[in-house]
């Protein structure tokens, strides 16, 4: 405890190892050993004031996910499941095993539920020793009462708790067994045993000269606060800091660090051998089929994409009824380059934006659950990426039957298979790339601010507003690192580009051919299809790979 700026939170994050800035000096042991921060990962558990949970998750799910990445392989499923249960028991989630997490303030549990459910999850890694952030901020007093009782039950499970809280109630204080109570700037005013109804800190303070005693029916909680505050210790002359330092309480305090400090000879250090963390392979299975049930449950995000995708498909076709046909004129031809052009842009750029608000709440997410060990940054954004291919392929095979028949492009099999090809490759960059932007900012606005300017980029550059042999030397190269471009190459030369024997009337006073015409004006060969294909993958796994190596470097949550 302590007032604002004394560093309660600061101290038990650096404790915790969960401090992402400032500099953090000195030594922390774990049974007498210096402190390995991945293993006591495996062995702790905190809780954060902000509950934060995937809102498409029941609790159930969120309980098991926990328990399924954070308990050894050792452990089989009946023992684990009956562990989650006997967690769901304790902190008092039966009811609502089922019900969804939701958003807060707007749907699912209520504020102390939500808490419950976030002690709970770290309960089912079954920690030693669990850590937490202002568990009763938010909380009207009952709310705070029920959720302090679950904390106090898990205490007399065996676990330590290490608590930061904000002026409890006389019963909420007394469910404690030892405070540490700072004053501004770190400096320790009291760490010892609270005693039986506070007896051994009104004792204390009792003890230091100038202290006013404690009136009757007072909460010693905030009797404490007030006598040590800045004010009165002012008025009275007095540093309990000081006083502190001096105190036979700190000496006591002393010796026991000395006889901590050392190992004992029969405890060993931990490794993470003995705690069997989970096996990529089953993080990365666990992370598809929790994101798969997320996107199930999120009607409004794909009824935006297929919505949109039928939609868009629809009057692309009636407005361009049958035009693909027509193939012997300059117009003709541009025509439906330019009908192939914005299938190519319209739908990418709607996938980009559909999926950047679910990538930042994965995030939110994915920061509480990667500090607590629970999988590693590679099967996340690879599981991330995968779980988005069923629904493209959907919507490259719903919006290609419907746009390529209702345009009379050329009916061939083969013809056909390459424009679903090209266009499901255009969303899946799109989609990486939406992904990449959410990874590289800190949230929703600045990333599709980011994604704008490289759309209006990518349409300005890509060839067709502008052919390619017309783009002044010193931009060429934006032409060339424009995925745009090779989606549009693709989807022209795998529909036109092999037209030897169709001709285009009075292309500068000359017949041509269509193909001839691809390639002269346009700048598009056809024998370079497949080295489109391998650039178009080259930027997915750009993408890929860069979202990656952005959500390991670059962590926007400060603490």
């Amino acid at each position: 405890m302590g007032a604002s700026g004394a560093g309660k939170t600061t101290l038990m994050d650096v404790l915790a190892g969960r401090k992402t800035g400032g500099v953090v000096a000195g030594e922390i042991r774990v049974n007498g050993h210096p402190k390995n921060q991945s293993t006591f990962n495996r062995v702790s558990g905190y809780v954060e004031q902000e509950d934060v949970h995937l809102p498409q998750a029941t609790v159930g799910e969120a309980l098991r996910f926990s328990a399924a990445l954070r308990l050894p392989s050792s452990v089989d499923p009946e023992t684990r499941e009956r562990f989650v249960r006997e967690v769901i028991s304790l902190v008092e989630l039966e009811r609502l095993e089922q019900a969804f997490v939701g958003v807060p303030g707007e749907s699912g549990l209520s504020i102390q539920q939500r808490k419950r459910l976030t002690i709970a999850v770290e309960l089912v890694a079954n920690p030693s020793a669990i850590f937490m952030d202002e568990p009763t901020t938010g909380l009207d007093a009952r709310a705070a009462t029920v959720v302090m009782a679950s904390v106090r039950a898990v205490v007399d499970t065996g676990r330590t708790v290490v608590c930061t809280i904000h002026q409890p109630s006389l019963d909420i204080f007394e469910e404690f067994d030892e405070l540490l109570l700072l004053k501004p700037g770190g400096r320790c005013v009291y760490f010892g045993a609270l005693g039986r109804e506070s007896a051994s800190l009104i004792a204390y303070f009792g003890g230091v000269p100038g202290t006013p005693p404690l009136p009757a029916g007072v909460n010693p909680a905030n009797w404490m606060l007030e006598v040590t505050g800045p004010a009165a210790e002012a008025s009275r002359g007095v540093d309990y800091a000081r006083e502190y330092e001096a105190s036979q309480l700190r000496a006591a305090a002393e010796s026991m660090l000395e006889r901590v400090h050392q190992p004992k000879p029969d405890v060993a250090d931990l490794t993470l051998g003995e705690l069997e963390v989970t096996r990529p392979s089953r993080q990365f299975a666990l992370l598809v089929r929790r994101f798969l049930a997320q996107g199930w449950r999120m009607p409004d995000y794909n009824l935006t994409r297929f919505g949109v995708t039928l939609l868009v498909a629809f009057v692309e076709g009636s407005i361009a009824w049958k035009q693909g046909d027509d193939r012997n004129t300059v117009a003709g031809v541009m025509n439906i380059a330019g009908l192939l052009y914005m299938s190519t842009l319209f739908i990418g750029i709607t996938n980009c934006m559909s999926i950047m608000p679910v990538a930042v709440t994965q995030r939110a997410v994915m920061y509480r659950e990667r500090a607590a060990g629970m999988y590693g940054i590679g099967p996340y954004a690879l599981a991330q990426g995968v779980v988005e291919l069923p629904y493209i392929l959907v919507q490259t095979v719903v919006y290609s039957a419907i746009v390529y028949w209702m345009m009379a492009f050329i009916p061939s099999a083969a013809k056909f298979f390459w424009f679903c090809f090209f266009f499901g490759l255009t969303l899946i960059f799109f989609t990486a790339f939406g992904l990449l932007c959410v990874a590289l900012t800190p949230d929703i606005a600045i990333a599709s601010l980011f994604s704008s300017f490289f759309f209006g980029f990518w349409n300005l550059i890509c060839g067709f507003l502008q052919v390619q042999s017309a783009i002044p030397g010193w931009w060429i190269w934006a032409y060339y690192l424009n995925p745009v471009s090779w989606s549009l190459y693709g989807l022209i030369v795998s529909q036109l580009g092999d037209l030897y024997d169709e001709y285009i009337v009075n292309f500068d006073g000359q017949t041509v051919s269509i193909s001839a015409f691809i390639q002269d004006y346009l700048g598009f060969k056809y024998s370079f299809i497949w080295p489109c294909v391998g650039i178009l993958l080259g930027f997915i796994v750009v993408f890929r790979t860069s979202t990656f190596a952005a959500l390991k470097l670059l962590n926007f949550q400060n603490r």
